[in-house]
């Protein structure tokens, strides 16, 4: 079998196991967490993500090395590059583990996003929001995840506030966007550059964690996926890169902007399990092992809701036709990623019925 090493022990990487071992593949993870989900699919290596030696031992043998989370220090997918290749290259950790990194990059490429500034002390943000003005957001330049490490700026009196609560950490100011809606493009980039995008979806947060994704996006055309693929594709080859990638978009009256971006498997793509011809998880591997790519059209119409805090009665949610249920196996805990729902449906109108009792049954998640 061909052994993939994964950085990172989550779901994700639970899932990407899943899709891999048909191909013939075993996977080795490494986690700090004993017990990591992961570990139902594959060897586990207890340790830091930053622990070189332990990341060694994972990698010890695998003919590819990836990553399933974006804080993987890119140091240590580094110092793995004279064992395998890894895939996605280390430059994208890079570019996204640094928000005003990443704003440049996007935008040195022509890819829209909001206006942003540097912010490394009090004084600059005073000068960021006389050049961007108000309202805006405050975030810290590295970390923060589901709607952490930022503060969104309505007035100038909140302004200490805002920096005292970031912990005087290097920031990014970026301007506030009135959006439509929230999209999200997800794409898979082989090693011969041959590259795949799945269709742009819509995506639901609360408390800035996603909470429901519809794919294909409501009222998606030839024109608007068009516009999603040019937020990413152009990125895609400035990387090298190899895997799946997601891009985070704001829809701006049909205008997009780039949010985020995520150089990994993604939360947003999680709809492509059982809703496209091939999964996120499945092309992952295919495109870091050198396989080809397989098709990213959708099946059909679908949903997915994500399970925050509890799980919904599995009982009845496996009673709902067309109801898929992913259960992560961890404990609940406020906030918390336990699982997530795929809603199937030959059409839109019998997909809002399934999709109406799924969200009747997972009330822990918040739903809008």
């Amino acid at each position: 079998m061909t052994r993939v090493a994964v950085l990172g022990g989550g779901q994700l990487g639970w899932m990407l196991g899943l899709a891999g071992i048909p191909l013939g593949c075993s996977f080795a993870f490494l986690d700090p967490v004993e017990g990591a989900p992961s570990a139902a699919v594959g060897e586990l290596v207890v340790g830091g993500l930053d622990d070189i030696e332990a990341a060694r031992r994972a990698a010890a043998g695998a003919a590819v090395v990836t990553y399933e989370w974006e804080g993987v220090p890119a140091a240590t997918a580094r110092a793995l590059e004279s064992h395998a290749p890894v895939y996605p290259p280390a430059r994208a950790l890079d570019v996204s583990q640094d928000r005003v990194v990443e704003k440049q990059t996007l935008q040195t490429l022509g890819i829209a996003t909001a206006p942003f500034h540097p912010v490394e002390s009090l004084a600059d943000l005073r000068r960021a929001v006389d050049a961007i003005g108000l309202p805006a957001v405050l975030k810290t330049r590295r970390g923060g995840y589901d709607g952490k490490g930022q503060s969104v700026l309505d007035e100038p009196a909140g302004l200490d506030a805002a920096w005292k609560l970031l912990g005087d950490e290097r920031c990014i100011l970026e301007g506030f966007v009135t959006f439509d809606r929230e999209l999200s493009i997800l794409a898979v980039r082989g090693r011969d550059a041959e590259v795949a995008c799945w269709p742009a979806v819509e995506n639901h947060h609360r408390d800035g964690i996603l909470r429901l994704t519809r794919a294909p996006a409501p009222g998606l055309d030839d024109a608007l996926q068009a516009r999603a693929e040019a937020s990413i594709r152009p990125l895609l080859d400035e990387l090298d890169y190899v895997g799946v990638c997601c891009v985070e978009l704001f829809d701006v009256g049909g205008n997009l902007l780039a949010n985020e971006i995520a150089p990994r498997v993604h939360n947003s793509g999680h709809w492509t399990i059982e809703g496209a011809e091939t999964s996120q998880f499945e092309n992952h591997v295919r495109a870091i092992l050198g396989l080809p790519l397989g098709s990213t059209a959708a099946r059909g119409p679908s949903a997915m809701v994500n399970c925050i805090g509890t799980m919904p009665d599995r009982d009845a949610l496996l009673r709902t036709p067309g109801a898929h249920l992913h259960d992560y196996g961890k404990s609940a805990r406020p906030g918390r990623k336990l699982g997530h729902v795929t809603v199937t449906a030959p059409d839109d109108e019998r997909l809002e019925a399934r999709l109406a009792r799924v969200r009747e049954l997972c009330d822990g998640a918040g739903l809008p």
